[in-house]
């Protein structure tokens, strides 16, 4: 293996990613110092952010080592991963403020997390995306479970403990019988391969269970609602966002690499899965009175939807699928932050049911504006970039002519309006013996520094959506 400047330059995000979490832990080793931790964290995660930004307008794409292929797909993803977890971090380090127990270590396991997710989606061998998996999903077993005085916290972590754990058992089987029939673990290398080998079908489907775990398409969504609850509300935010995206473009990668007549196999079973997942998700966000897993079901939905522009086959299906991915992430994150900043660790609970925003606009007005604006995006109401991203899933779906699977959506969209209107309207209501609006109507500066930043590309794609397809065009072409 020969690594020369240009590959460490492609590896840049990842790299600094990866050093980030080395930094911190570091810095603890010195001396123990939350604010101090947090900082390392945020730069760190800033400066992955900047080398993905400066490198996406060149010709850089490349192999590197043969594990990993770093295009300007992969750069795009990289960047939107450093700059979720830059808001992460700030969400954390306002939700741990005055929590009595251990704090910096949090740091460590998010920044090795981000670098999983970055490894899966520049992968380009299937080595190279278990270690991805594996990298992104146990530092969340523990960032789950961090704040073990909640038993909520700690059910939800052994429960994606064991479930995770068994999903990535499943999806090693799969790669496993993938080598025993090629002799090889490079994507290009079975996209080579002819389709009809049973040991083909069976490791190339068992992937795909394990993948379909990941992003808790229906029927394996059943842990979804459950962790959603129990996570503490910035570790609810990566997961919801950075965790799903991540996982997503790994499915993209291997729809690309494996033989166009293997993934007409699979066709029915995308189509199966979009139905069911956004006819369960919405279906079971109805009766969700905790808004945490009422984000969680809408999530199963969201990628529901996105299943529409995999199983559509087009050429604007990967424009559609790249633009969603964006808008849907900065939405869920506003709505994730705005938890976050209502609630603390050293608390019993999380401040994440209806009846606990009830009334916030008369307290917090700007907060409130900002989660209603988030609302109204995953809803896809117009003026917001969810409106966008389903009116671009839409319109691939009727050049596919994809009839039932766009009434579905319609139907789910529907019933998407109203439960995200009813949280909406909770927030309006007046409460007997509420508290008088409280000066500075953010928690926290740095959740109120995310919460602003979520809020104005929210609106600002939605009034403004050129130059997001612009780049995605430019990408693209």
């Amino acid at each position: 293996m020969k690594l020369d400047v240009h590959d460490l330059l492609l590896l840049a995000p990842l790299l600094l990613s990866a050093a980030t979490a080395v930094a911190v832990m570091l810095a603890i080793a010195f001396k123990r110092h939350h604010p101090t931790a947090a900082l390392i964290a945020a730069l760190g995660m800033g400066a992955a952010l900047a080398s993905a930004v400066w490198l996406i307008p060149g010709d850089a794409a490349g192999a590197v080592t043969g594990l990993v292929f770093v295009d300007d797909i992969a750069l795009l993803f990289m960047a939107l991963t450093a700059l979720t977890t830059l808001g992460c971090v700030l969400l954390l380090a306002a939700y741990l403020d005055g929590y009595p127990g251990l704090r910096e270590e949090a740091y460590i396991l998010l920044c090795v997390a981000a670098t999983g997710a970055m490894v899966l989606m520049a992968s380009a061998h299937l080595a190279a995306v278990f270690i991805g998996l594996e990298l992104l999903s146990v530092p969340l077993y523990g960032l789950i479970a961090y704040t073990r005085n909640h038993l909520p916290a700690l059910e939800a972590g052994i429960k994606y403990l064991v479930l995770s754990a068994t999903a990535s058992a499943v999806s090693l089987f799969g790669i496993a019988l993938l080598y025993a029939d090629s002799g090889t673990l490079s994507l290009l290398a079975l996209g080579e391969r002819a389709p009809d080998s049973p040991l083909v079908l069976l490791g190339t489907g068992l992937l795909l269970v394990g993948i379909a775990f990941k992003l808790s398409l229906a029927p394996l969504h059943l842990w979804t609602p459950d962790v959603y609850q129990g996570a503490p509300a910035p570790v609810g935010a990566f997961l919801a966002t950075v965790a799903k995206v991540a996982v997503f473009v790994l499915l993209l990668r291997l729809l690309v690499a494996i033989p166009p007549a293997l993934t007409a196999n699979f066709q029915q079973l995308f189509l199966g899965l979009a139905l069911l997942s956004i006819l369960v998700g919405n279906l079971l966000a109805l009766t969700q009175t905790n808004l945490k897993r009422l984000l969680g079901y809408s999530s199963i939905a969201h990628f529901g939807y996105l299943l529409l522009a995999v199983v559509a086959k087009v050429p604007a299906g990967l424009e559609a699928i790249l633009v969603y991915l964006v808008v849907y992430t900065t939405a869920t994150l506003g709505a994730f932050a705005v938890l976050a900043a209502l609630s603390r660790a050293g608390n019993e609970r999380d401040l994440d049911r209806i009846e606990d925003l009830r009334g916030l606009f008369w307290r917090r007005p700007a907060m409130a504006a900002i989660f209603v604006l988030t609302m109204l995006s995953l809803a896809g109401i117009p003026m917001t970039a969810g409106f966008i991203g389903k009116f671009t899933l839409f319109a691939v779906g009727v050049q596919a002519k994809l009839w039932l699977l766009l009434a579905v959506m319609l139907i789910g969209s529907a019933i998407g309006v109203f439960y995200y209107l009813r949280v909406a309207v909770a927030l309006f209501r007046r409460v007997e013996g509420a508290s008088p609006p409280e000066p500075g109507g953010v928690a926290h500066w740095a959740s109120g520094l995310v919460m602003a930043a979520s809020g104005a590309l929210t609106l600002g794609l939605g009034l403004y959506p050129q130059p997001v397809f612009d780049l995605v065009g430019h990408l693209l072409g």
